[in-house]
């Protein structure tokens, strides 16, 4: 039975993954990259999600914002843009928060910080990064 569960939540954190067939028809695959803790580059990333958006259209672009580092604050649940990033998730792009960021706040604040709920965990948001750039995605930082 506890195989039987490791498996279950190994194949359910895989399937919360974006991957290149999350959006078949996308012509551009974007990551974009927030690893500073200024307001101005938060709100700075998700206009540049919504640019692309615009631009491309809802399903020729498939766009993830990784948060690491100070920019982990961007998914904070209590950040003042949960609205845009809640109408930018609707809009298919994926937000994702790093596990070792999230451990390191962990021990720094003396709790979890609470996330927006539309972020997906990932193991560490560099990897998470060069691993996307391995399967064709365009790094931006803005």
């Amino acid at each position: 039975m506890k195989k039987f569960l490791m498996i279950m939540a190994c194949l359910l954190s895989f399937s919360i993954q974006a991957s290149p067939d999350s959006k078949p028809f996308a012509e551009k695959r974007i990551v974009l990259q927030i690893s500073d803790p200024d307001p101005f580059k938060q709100t700075l990333v998700l206009n540049v999600a919504n640019n692309l958006i615009n631009h491309y259209g809802q399903d020729k672009v498939d766009i993830e914002i990784v948060a690491f580092g100070p920019g982990l604050r961007l998914l904070f649940r209590e950040n003042a843009n949960v609205d845009r990033i809640d109408g930018l998730t609707n809009s298919g792009v994926q937000f994702s928060a790093c596990e070792n960021t999230i451990k390191g706040m962990t021990k720094q604040l003396g709790h979890a910080p609470q996330l927006n709920p539309s972020a997906v965990h990932v193991s560490a948001g560099v990897v998470r990064i060069i691993d996307l750039v391995g399967e064709g995605y365009q790094l931006i930082k803005p």
